[in-house]
């Protein structure tokens, strides 16, 4: 029999793992999920922007559905890059370039006059969001303890509903009240750009990326940080080192780093990921960005309507903590295809709904169901790469769902006229249907190292 590992002979991620969860977690996950929230709060502002221009300016519904996809365009390509450019330079750094960017984009939009530029704008505040998000999911991760991994993503996806039920107080107070109170709505949205200065300056960067990036000092210092939160006495010299990157891997580039995707132990697991992605993000924002305007559609005045959306939106909190609980609990695939499955239940029950109480019950199960699941695949998915892809990973896989987000709501209005409600809420119910089978070749990392294979 043989001794545990003294605290001397463990690596820093070992470090990190067998911590507690400290004060510094709880700044980690409060500062990551703040602007997690901000980008909800404006991702959510567009559906009732859009139920209230759509009135005002008169829109045809393609252009409609084009404000609503241009910043989804944006999202695809900032999903892409951001992974990579954290992968290369940081989490941090990426995290806060991010929010001031489409902070700052979502501010000048409270002053457009015209279409042309609305879309011009909605395209950068996408570029920015589309990067932040699968960067914030990382970092936090990255830092978590390997037992409360899971959990610790899915209460920050759990911001999600906080921002999303912010844009809807927003929207049922501050829209309706004038003809300019989609321009206050927007002015509200700028707030992610002065977020982002306690970002960068307040938040400690990845211990796992600094040591790979060779910069062992630094790591140390971060990995010092946690222990001293959690009363743990940091060893004088840590006698074993995670590996670093090799001066000949010290830069791979972007082409090699998603070439190591499709290699023979990621390919399976890259193929699901970018299919469970795709299928939730046509469902979800094909469904939640029309909403409002389906309710609109269907007789209920803008109050009323939004007033039915903060109600359905309420039901994400509770999704939420069930996933939360149960990802620990059940393990990541388990849980994710069963919410899966509930989203594809209650999206079948919305499109035939009739009546309000109808109505909002089956909106809320929608909910419910749905955001548990994003817990659940934010979650999982930078579990399946090493640190060296983690970021490239988690990018090209919400960059991959953003074509999905961008190409539902141009379909809503020709679903629409196909077969109306019923029809359309089928297709979507058909959508996490194939997800939910997708997820059963994913990895369940549940309990593991990160850099385990």
């Amino acid at each position: 029999m043989t001794d545990a590992p003294t605290q001397a002979a463990l690596t820093r991620p070992e470090r990190l793992d067998r911590l507690p969860f400290t004060r510094q977690h709880l700044r980690v996950l409060t500062g990551s999920g703040i602007g997690w929230a901000l980008d909800a709060m404006d991702v959510g502002l567009i559906s009732f922007i859009l139920a209230a221009l759509a009135v005002q300016w008169s829109l045809q519904p393609s252009e409609a559905s084009w404000i609503a996809s241009i910043g989804f365009v944006g999202m695809a390509i900032g999903a892409s890059l951001g992974g990579l450019l954290a992968d290369r330079i940081g989490r941090r750094q990426v995290f806060a370039v991010t929010l001031v960017i489409y902070g700052l984009a979502t501010g000048a939009s409270a002053l457009v006059g015209g279409l042309a530029m609305l879309l011009v704008l909605r395209f950068f505040v996408g570029l920015g969001l589309g990067a932040e998000l699968p960067v914030a999911s990382t970092y936090v991760s990255e830092l978590a303890p390997a037992r409360m991994r899971g959990r610790l993503v899915v209460i920050l996806e759990a911001f999600w509903a906080v921002g999303w039920t912010a844009a809807a107080l927003i929207g049922y107070l501050v829209i309706p009240s004038s003809d300019d109170g989609w321009r206050w709505a927007f002015a509200i949205g700028a707030l992610p750009a002065a977020y982002a200065l306690i970002v960068r300056w307040a938040l400690p960067e990845s211990a796992r990326w600094l040591e790979r990036r060779g910069r062992v000092g630094d790591a140390e210092e971060v990995v010092r940080r946690f222990e001293e939160s959690a009363g743990v006495q940091a060893p004088a010299v840590a006698q074993r080192s995670a590996p670093a990157s090799t001066p000949s891997e010290a830069l791979p580039s972007a082409g090699e780093r998603l070439a190591a995707l499709w290699t023979r132990e990621f390919r399976l697991r890259t193929a699901c990921l970018w299919l469970v992605w795709f299928c939730v993000n046509f469902s979800y924002y094909g469904a939640f960005i029309w909403i409002p305007t389906i309710l609109v559609a269907a007789g209920y005045d803008l109050v009323r309507s939004f007033g039915f959306t903060l109600l359905i939106t309420l039901a994400q909190l509770p999704g939420y903590a069930v996933a939360a609980w149960l990802i620990e609990v059940w393990g990541r695939r388990t849980t994710l295809s069963v919410f899966l499955a509930g989203s594809a239940v209650s999206a079948a029950f919305f499109g035939t709904a009739s009546g309000e109480t109808a109505i909002i019950a089956a909106g809320m199960a929608l909910s419910f169901f749905n955001l548990g699941a994003w817990g659940a695949l934010y979650a999982v998915t930078p579990e399946m790469y090493p640190t060296s892809l983690r970021a490239t990973g988690s990018g090209w896989a919400a960059g991959v769902g953003r074509i999905a987000s961008i190409v539902a709501p141009i379909t809503v209005p020709i679903l629409l006229g196909l077969g109306g409600a019923p029809l359309l809420f089928v297709v979507f119910a058909a959508f996490f249907v194939l997800a939910a089978a997708g997820a059963w070749g994913l990895a369940d990392r549940r309990g593991l190292a990160l850099d385990d294979r």
